[in-house]
Formats: C-alpha cells, sequence, structure tokens
C-alpha cells in the first residue's frame, strides 16, 4: 500500500460521507415521515440507513473491493481491500430527532485498517485519519487530551439494551469505574464517541460486543490521536471481538485495570 494510494482512498471516503451526509439531511428534515423497521428489541433501521447504505457503496465499491455494512449483505474482496460502513451511527437518536449521529466509514487492506472517516452532518465536522498520518477534524489536527487525573476524567460509553446478554456485565463496569471519575456520558453512537475520544472531548471509551462497523472507523481516529486502544484480553483484540477501551495514554492502565476486574458472564468479552 502507497501512501499516495491511501492518500486517494481516504479522500474517497470523506467525499463519500459528504455525500451521504447530505442525503441524510434530507431525511432528517422530514423524518416523521420514514418507514421504520424493528430489528430487534430496540434495534431500528430506516429508509435513511438504507438509502444511505446504497449510496455509499455505489460510490466506494470498485472492482474486487470487499463490503462490510450494516444494513445489506457482506461482499467477500478479491484484492484485500474491505469497506466496513454504518451508514447512520445513532439510528435511534436520529428517528427521535436527537441531534447526534453520524456516517461512518473505514477501510481494511490486508487485515490492517489503514482510513476511518466519521462524518457529523448536523455540526459538519469530518474526523478523519489515516494509518501513520495522523488524525483531522476537518483541517484541524486532533490529540487526546492531556488527561487529569482518573477522578477528573470523563468517559463514554454504551449501555446494552433489549434482551442482551451483557447487561450485567456493563452495569458492573459503571458501578466500578463511576466511583473513580467524575463522569460518564451515554450518547448513543460508539463511532462518534471513539471520534471525540481522538478529540480529546472525552477522555477515554469502553463498550462491550460491538460490530465491525460500530467501531472500525473510531479505532483508526482515535490510535492515530494518541489514544490507546485495546480489548478486554490481550489475546482477545477490539478488532475480533467488539469490546473496546480506548483512553488517553496516562489514563489506560488505570481504566483498564477497573473494567478487566470482573469476569464476564460469557466467554466472549
Amino acid at each position: 500500500m502507497t501512501v499516495a494510494q491511501d492518500r486517494a482512498d481516504l479522500d474517497r471516503a470523506c467525499a463519500a460521507a459528504r455525500v451521504a451526509g447530505d442525503l441524510l439531511l434530507s431525511f432528517w428534515a422530514r423524518r416523521g415521515e420514514l418507514m421504520i423497521d424493528e430489528k430487534g428489541a430496540g434495534d431500528f433501521v430506516s429508509q435513511a440507513d438504507r438509502e444511505a447504505e446504497a449510496l455509499l457503496r455505489s460510490e466506494l465499491c470498485r472492482h474486487g473491493d470487499g463490503w462490510l455494512g450494516e444494513e445489506s449483505a457482506a461482499e467477500a474482496a478479491s484484492n484485500g481491500r474491505v469497506w466496513i460502513v454504518d451508514p447512520l451511527d445513532g439510528t435511534t437518536n436520529f428517528l427521535r430527532g436527537i441531534g447526534h449521529w453520524a456516517v461512518s466509514i473505514a477501510l481494511e487492506v490486508d487485515g490492517v485498517r489503514r482510513i476511518g472517516v466519521i462524518h457529523d452532518p448536523l455540526r459538519d465536522e469530518c474526523f478523519h485519519a489515516r494509518k501513520g498520518a495522523g488524525a483531522f477534524c476537518n483541517d484541524t489536527p486532533l490529540r487526546v487530551a492531556a488527561s487529569p487525573a482518573l477522578q477528573g476524567a470523563l468517559f463514554g460509553t454504551g449501555i446494552p439494551f433489549g434482551t442482551m446478554a451483557h447487561i450485567d456485565d456493563h452495569a458492573a463496569d459503571l458501578a466500578r469505574l463511576m466511583p473513580h471519575c467524575a463522569g460518564v456520558r451515554r450518547m448513543g453512537a460508539a463511532a462518534l464517541d471513539l471520534a471525540y475520544v481522538g478529540a480529546g472531548r472525552l477522555d477515554g471509551f469502553w463498550e462491550r460486543r460491538l460490530q465491525p462497523w460500530d467501531i472500525a472507523a473510531g479505532m483508526v481516529i482515535a490510535r492515530e490521536a494518541g489514544a490507546q486502544v485495546e480489548g478486554w484480553h490481550s489475546q482477545a483484540p477490539p478488532e475480533a471481538t467488539g469490546s473496546v477501551i480506548a483512553a488517553a495514554p496516562a489514563l489506560f492502565d488505570q481504566v483498564a485495570a477497573i473494567l478487566r476486574s470482573a469476569v464476564p458472564s460469557t466467554s466472549r468479552a
């Protein structure tokens, strides 16, 4: 993979994210008219998700590229390149009129995630990074917060819902961490949470058992901004399990020790 190819891929991903963002804004203005399906308890998909994903697939995939998106069938790569896409991270926020949602795009090449783009159309913030070249919001370089002591740190997370098996595990995570920090936010879009770690708006983020499209782009951005990003166990990276801990390096060991101190209820943390 050449630097020129990486740059071209990043430019393409940013452009596609902005086009999809414009489409989503048009749906946002008339969201009360959208057709909505419930995939599971508390798990919604709308016409906006589906049309944005179809647009992104047409904009990004060239001959031989693979595809892993939330709302459409996966396609294996014949050239080692896979686009990992959530067309609308924060669907429930979107449908309820809560202005915290984004387009998330990552590119994996030969098993390495090289490109991450998270575009927030409402705020016109495009977080982006390519491996080894730093992270940015629009044209501004990103860097994780010069974190305070743990008691002054602010964290993001997601809360499982419905019949998810790890609800008790996550409640235990909160009970262990909250007495030691300044607060925890549950904002409803994991992609933006990870981008906010990179931007220094949050000092860290954790969540269990997410899907690749939820975190692929955000992990690239957070890492390139200087965050330490790991899974619950050294032998089980977040790319494999979907369980992720991300924090500014000065805080990571303390936060990870607290979160890892309980045995999860199932073998897949």
